[in-house]
């Protein structure tokens, strides 16, 4: 069944704004609001955690947390310790993170889809419960297994642009997240790398695709956000606008693309409660559409 998330942007919005847009999220209905670990901003293990607390239904997606900046042991606590405390409320994502922020910290990867090939298995098999001994080139575990698993392991989500890193995605990953600016074109040929790559690994049950999709509600709402897309061919094909009706029926093609969850990047700075408005009710739309 087709989801929609919200986005809680970290460049137009400051975190003293963030409560106020996680309380309306919650309160108009909006299933999961999205966060993501840009250097040097927000972490976003500690804004989950408070904004889980700060809710009772709201999910929380961390679409990513770049794998450089921390050992793989370290992330699995992170998520295994949010997760205990607000069971299936997670979905936790990594990825390579921005090259040129990692060199600033000294953490840049040489080979970013080797640590991906590495870190995220080690990932999905100390959050199963398993004890992890491997030894690669970027991630060395001993003996490694966590003293308090999640009673029930989330899905771990990898950020993917790239045709190898998409089709790595599918490899070894849960679940795919997709940045904005795509056409459904574009966004159908990455869904289909990424599934095709996942059948190839002989992997069972479903991979999970994210899509961020520029989104704009109200007056000007195609001007702002065509803008947002910036100059890339066909703006007005990467991106939705309108009333929450409006809004709805143009995610369709994204879906009928092979997304699992459309999750709205709101077009320039907004009213957070305003824009959680407009994407609760987009949600509703969908769901009552049945999304398929």
């Amino acid at each position: 069944m087709a989801r929609i998330g919200a986005i809680f942007n970290p460049y137009t919005h400051g975190p003293d704004e963030f409560r106020d847009a996680v309380l309306a999220a919650e309160r108009e209905g909006v299933p999961e609001l999205w966060i993501w670990e840009d250097c040097f901003r927000t972490s976003a293990f500690a804004a989950a955690a408070a904004a889980l607390a700060w809710t009772e239904r709201l999910r929380i997606g961390i679409g990513i947390a770049p794998m450089p900046l921390r050992n793989v042991a370290a992330t699995a606590m992170e998520i295994a310790t949010v997760e205990r405390l607000f069971p299936g409320r997670l979905l936790p994502g990594v990825g390579h993170g921005v090259l040129p922020w990692m060199g600033q910290v000294g953490a840049r990867a040489a080979s970013p889809l080797t640590l991906m090939r590495e870190y995220v298995p080690a990932l999905q098999g100390l959050l199963a419960g398993e004890q992890v001994d491997t030894a690669g080139r970027y991630v060395t575990l001993e003996s490694v297994r966590l003293d308090y698993p999640p009673e029930s392991a989330p899905f771990v989500y990898a950020a993917a642009e790239g045709p190898k890193t998409l089709r790595l995605s599918g490899e070894v990953a849960d679940g795919t997240v997709l940045d904005s600016g795509h056409t459904a074109d574009e966004v159908r040929a990455a869904v289909a790398a990424v599934r095709g790559a996942r059948a190839e690994s002989g992997r069972a049950g479903r991979h999970d695709v994210v899509a961020y999709v520029v989104t704009a509600f109200g007056s000007d709402a195609e001007a702002r956000a065509v803008a947002d897309v910036g100059d890339k061919p066909d703006p007005e094909r990467r991106a939705v606008w309108g009333e929450p009706a409006e809004v709805a029926d143009r995610l369709r093609a994204f879906f009928d693309a092979g997304v699992d969850d459309a999750v709205l990047l709101p077009a320039s700075r907004v009213d957070v409660r305003e824009f959680a408005a407009g994407a609760g009710e987009v949600a509703r739309l969908v769901g009552a559409d049945g999304g398929d």
